[in-house]
C-alpha cells in the first residue's frame, strides 16, 4: 500500500487514503503516524485487504524531519 492523499493532519497524526500497487484497491481513511519509521517499516508492510500483498517498498517521506536543529 501507499499513500494516495492524506485527508487529515494533526501535527504527527495522520488519515490517508492509501492504495494497492498491485490490484488497484483504495482503502479509505487509514490512520498512520507521520515520522520515518512509520514511513519507511510500517507503510511498506501494510497488506492489501483485497489481494493480501505488500509494496515493501519506500513510497513516502515524512511532511517534517524527525530531529529539527535549532
Amino acid at each position: 500500500m501507499k499513500i494516495l492523499e492524506k485527508t487529515y493532519q494533526h501535527r504527527r497524526d495522520f488519515r490517508a487514503d492509501m492504495i494497492c500497487e498491485h490490484c488497484g484497491h483504495i482503502e479509505k481513511d487509514v490512520r498512520g503516524y507521520d515520522d520515518t519509521n512509520f514511513h519507511h517499516n510500517v507503510i511498506p508492510a501494510i497488506p492489501c485487504p483485497k489481494c493480501g500483498k505488500v509494496s515493501g517498498q519506500i513510497t513516502s517521506e515524512p511532511d517534517q524531519p524527525d530531529w529539527v536543529v535549532m
